[in-house]
């Protein structure tokens, strides 16, 4: 089943599927509606979920935020339940400040959280699954707006034990996370050209130190390190659902050439582009 709502202007669009048979994303398609957030919910056995060709394993009883650029097909789709939403519907960016700090989930310290519901979480979850059913098939006139307050209930309770699982704790010195966050936004935006942590901190009117000082509280990741993730991430995309060559990619993702690239992403990959290439046309 798939419910869908789309805002008067055509523009914003919320989804809930269930018991979708062919649920799944692959990023470089051509889709009219490939800028969906996900969030999944496992509510039946374990099961593999593949992101960006990487396998996990997808546990009962668990949410999994998705961002909006990342390739992902699942096991069993037809016992996932899952919210879809673009930024035209609800930005992220935009409207965390009233929310308090929902990016945690998309932005925050990992880019593939798994959250593990206990039976008295599952239960909030499931009750509020019902008030989405509810409202999707609703007439009222304050539909959009009651969907959206929805969603943002859904975002911050998977944020509370998001923070609780990874941080150990659901309190964070909020100027320092946000900070972090900020950070990753703005490498999602710019890491196709820019490589160096100079131009973020100068975005951020931070000094590098100061960055990889907030990072080491937060992340198990060093700044350089998410910027240098972030490219690795995009060009195994680009091998595995695109038919550009080397040249093209080391284009697309700003290096002077292929033979720096080459030598960029053997040195994080520990396998030459021309070795994953020959895999993935296997």
């Amino acid at each position: 089943m798939e419910h869908i709502f789309t805002n008067s202007n055509g523009l914003g669009k919320l989804k809930l599927l269930t018991n979708k048979l062919d649920f799944d994303h692959y990023y470089f398609e051509q889709k009219a509606d490939n800028n969906f957030y996900t969030i999944a919910w496992n509510r039946s056995k374990s099961q593999l979920v593949t992101i960006d060709e990487i396998e996990y394993q997808f546990e009962e009883n668990t949410i999994l935020p998705i961002m909006l650029n990342q390739s992902f097909k699942f096991e069993n789709p037809a016992d996932i339940i899952a919210w879809q939403f673009n930024r035209e519907f609800y930005c992220i960016v935009n409207h965390d400040a009233a929310v308090g700090c929902v990016g945690f989930i998309f932005y925050g310290p990992s880019p593939t959280m798994f959250v593990s519901l206990d039976s008295e979480e599952n239960q909030k979850m499931q009750s509020l699954f019902d008030l989405f059913e509810e409202e999707f098939n609703s007439d009222e006139d304050i539909k959009s707006e009651m969907l959206r307050m929805l969603l943002v209930r859904l975002i911050i309770n998977i944020t509370r034990l998001a923070k609780k699982q990874y941080l150990g704790t659901e309190e964070v010195v909020e100027e320092k996370f946000n900070l972090i966050r900020q950070f990753n936004l703005l490498v999602e935006i710019h890491f196709k050209n820019e490589h160096k942590i100079s131009f973020y901190s100068n975005l951020l009117n931070k000094s590098p130190k100061t960055i990889s000082n907030y990072f080491s509280l937060y992340s198990n990741k060093t700044p350089l390190q998410i910027i240098h993730d972030r490219i690795i991430t995009e060009a195994k995309r680009f091998f595995y659902y695109s038919d550009k060559s080397v040249k093209e990619i080391a284009d697309e993702l700003g290096f002077a050439d292929a033979a720096h690239f080459s030598k960029f992403f053997k040195k994080q990959t520990s396998i030459s582009p021309s070795e994953l290439k020959k895999v993935t046309l296997k």
